[in-house]
């Protein structure tokens, strides 16, 4: 059916509404500036929120659960006491006793910052190239400590704050924690067998420690000394 032509009446107020445009836009403009407004400051809002917390939230620190320890233990070899000041500024950032940062340095790598193994782990913790991000340089000491105490801090959540199954989890992977010691792996046995006396006697505050002597005289010797050459500190 055709549409009818408008007639003259809404034709006219058409004009009528359209010349009255001006004083209808007058009207509304002060509660469309406070719409405005408000819609701007609540996007200024969530945008402060945002991104300010979630930088604050990756760099705060537990202090109700923090080690209260801010000092190495003497019993660590001098390779390990050269990295002493970062190792606390490690250990802070990520809710970790030093001491047991330390223990898993020493038997890592005896504070090598090149160090590597056979089975391509790298650097100071003995980081495996795959928790590394792209463009990451591993053998850098930072990045390094950061996978690496990444890693043994989620080892130690996982173990329920248990420091013995959580150096069982950094060397064995985190599945190890929840099984049975008979089917560790002897590597991860023997890692266990030094890592939790040392750091037991590093806690203790001892001067000497039994389980770092024999560690060393078996394992560590070759291994600190080429650490001692890489930093330079006299024999």
């Amino acid at each position: 059916m055709p549409r009818a032509r408008p007639s003259n009446t809404f034709s006219r107020h058409t004009a009528a509404s359209e010349q009255g445009s001006g004083c209808l836009s007058a009207f509304l403009i002060p509660p469309l500036a406070v719409l405005f407004v408000g819609v701007l400051l609540t996007i200024f809002v969530k945008n402060l929120n945002s991104p300010m917390q979630a930088g604050a939230k990756s760099l705060y620190i537990d202090r109700s659960t923090a080690s209260t320890s801010t000092r190495l233990a003497p019993i660590f070899t001098p390779e390990i006491h050269y990295w002493a000041d970062s190792i606390t500024l490690w250990a802070a950032a990520s809710n970790l006793d030093p001491n047991l940062v330390a223990v898993v340095m020493q038997i890592e790598s005896c504070g090598d910052p090149r160090a590597t193994s056979r089975a391509g782990a790298i650097g100071l913790f003995q980081v495996m190239p795959y928790h590394f991000a792209s463009g990451e340089n591993p053998y850098q000491p930072d990045t390094n400590a950061l996978r690496g105490l990444g890693y043994l801090k989620g080892s130690l959540d996982s173990a329920a704050g248990n420091p013995r199954l959580a150096l069982a989890g950094y060397n064995g992977g985190l599945g190890v924690i929840s099984r049975g010691e008979w089917t560790w792996a002897a590597e991860t046995i023997r890692y266990v067998r030094y890592g939790f006396p040392i750091y037991e006697d590093a806690r203790a505050g001892v001067a000497n420690s039994p389980a770092l002597n024999e560690w060393y005289a078996n394992y560590g010797a070759s291994l600190c000394r080429q650490a001692a050459q890489r930093l330079g500190i006299d024999p």
